[in-house]
């Protein structure tokens, strides 16, 4: 088995936190570059990772160098049983996590509405705005869809996402609800109550042995004002 090298920013969970969980829970060996060495990741995307990625994260296996969240984690579930075996299902499973990443993309631009080249003190006006409508509008229907599919009938007893074992998309999911949880507390607290399987489904993954060893490490960075996922309070009303 190949030892994968993860190259992702080493101060945040980030979108590089999407492939560490499938890391950690198929329990493959793996370094992770910006921790071990962070000055190589701006160099890493101007040089040797050049030809092929545009931005981390980004996984190498060997001689295949792989950008992208969805595209590494799906390549990484579909290698390591954290994928349907049949077609449909993966590709069930991949449009999933898309869509999973569609949300994280709202949730960034919930505190960077404008540019991302500005902080968040720059455009507080708008942030509030686009918060407004990502919490009373868009937050339900992504949370809401993902719980319409646990209790579809191709989920089989609507314990997973997608196909009838763990797949790289329901750890996506996990991570999102986390991300929720710290980023808006409240706006979660009051829709989590019409979204039991989607929770259930949080608790499950969270009590994987080793994704509860991976959460209670040094390796799981605690969320913070740097990353995707940001709580400022006004943005949580």
């Amino acid at each position: 088995m190949p030892r994968y090298e993860l190259f992702y920013w080493p101060e945040i969970q980030g979108r590089g936190e999407f492939v560490r969980l499938v890391l950690e829970d198929a329990g493959l060996d793996y370094v992770d570059i910006g921790r071990k060495d962070p000055d190589r990741i701006e160099a890493a995307l101007e040089g040797e990772l050049a030809p092929w990625a545009f931005a981390v994260p980004v996984l190498r296996a060997g001689d295949l160098v792989i950008p992208q969240t969805v595209a590494i984690t799906r390549y990484l579930g579909e290698r390591h049983g954290l994928a349907p075996a049949d077609e449909a299902g993966r590709l069930h499973a991949h449009a999933i996590a898309l869509t999973i990443a569609d949300l994280v993309n709202e949730v960034h631009d919930t505190h960077h509405p404008i540019s991302v080249m500005d902080v968040y003190e720059k455009q507080r006006e708008a942030a509030a705005q686009r918060a407004r409508v990502f919490r009373e509008v868009r937050m339900p229907m992504f949370l809401g869809y993902l719980e319409r599919l646990l209790g579809h009938d191709r989920t089989s007893d609507g314990r997973f996402l997608a196909g009838d074992r763990v797949s790289y998309a329901d750890l996506a999911a996990f991570q999102v609800i986390e991300g929720l949880r710290y980023a808006f507390p409240r706006a979660l607290a009051r829709i989590a109550g019409d979204l039991p399987k989607l929770m259930a489904l949080r608790d499950r993954i969270a009590e994987r042995p080793r994704i509860a060893s991976y959460l209670a490490s040094p390796r799981r960075l605690p969320f913070n004002q740097s990353g995707i996922f940001r709580h400022y309070p006004e943005l949580d009303r």
